[in-house]
């Protein structure tokens, strides 16, 4: 077994030995199963609703094609809760600032940089895994809402290929709510830093501003990459989201470990 193997499943035994993680993950998959329960029914009866000509109404007053309004509602279904990942990340970084971890930590994996990057893998795996239950819960949910019009959509190749977009999405933001924890070395600046670009996104607060400055931040090159450009005002195309999305946590993982490789560890 390589070091960086041995460093990956050690940083996976800390990740599963933490109640808090857990605790944070079971949240954001409890409400996920409680909003896609809630709206089952009315996307059912939009379904019901379908016109001849092949439109849908999934909000009222706006019509689309039908089963490219269902895949797009079924993708933003999983990237409404993928804005909560980060905190996930943060949680699993945060837990080595407490009771001198980092310290002993350090002793298991002296080379910082392999820490570092044996932790974001550690962490990409927990991500990637809770971000396919969110997909799962998603599919299903609109299985049973399309299921008696086209029970194939959910498993369509436009519905895999939306889905596959929200899981990357899902894992870079939660690698970059872990590495800005480490910059930080504390789990609520981790938090407070993520629910800031979220906040930015949310109230459209660059968009007024220039929708260029807006297309930067990880949660608009979220919307920007899974969402529908023919229905949502989009602020940039879907390639210059991925170099967005790739940048962020790659850009911070990176500072994270120069700056643990410059300050003790304690």
């Amino acid at each position: 077994m390589s070091a960086m193997t041995a460093a990956v499943r050690a940083e996976l035994t800390k990740i599963v030995s933490l109640p808090a993680v857990w605790i944070a993950t079971g949240v954001i998959v409890g409400l996920h199963l409680l909003l896609s329960a809630v709206n089952v029914d009315l996307t059912a009866d939009a379904v019901h609703k379908i016109t001849p000509a092949g439109t849908i109404e999934i909000f009222a007053g706006d019509p689309r094609p039908a089963h490219r309004a269902l895949v797009g509602f079924l993708v933003a279904s999983s990237f409404q809760m993928a804005v909560f990942l980060p905190v996930v990340g943060a949680i699993i970084a945060g837990q080595e600032f407490r009771a001198d971890q980092l310290g002993r930590s350090l002793l298991a994996v002296p080379r910082r940089g392999r820490l570092v990057a044996a932790k974001a893998l550690a962490a990409a795996v927990h991500l990637l895994a809770t971000s396919v239950v969110i997909a799962a819960i998603s599919a299903v949910f609109m299985y049973i809402a399309v299921k008696d019009w086209d029970p194939g959509l959910p498993v369509s190749a436009g519905a895999w290929l939306g889905q596959a977009k929200f899981a990357a999405f899902a894992v870079l933001t939660g690698l970059l709510g872990l590495a800005v924890t480490m910059i930080a070395r504390g789990a609520l600046a981790g938090v407070g830093v993520t629910v800031a670009l979220t906040a930015a996104t949310m109230t459209q607060a660059l968009t007024a501003v220039s929708p260029a400055l807006d297309a930067l931040l990880p949660v608009s090159a979220g919307r920007n990459l899974l969402l529908d450009p023919a229905g949502d005002d989009l602020t940039a195309g879907p390639w210059h989201a991925v170099a967005v999305l790739v940048a962020w946590p790659l850009a911070a993982t990176l500072t994270a470990a120069i700056l643990l490789a410059r300050r003790d560890a304690r």
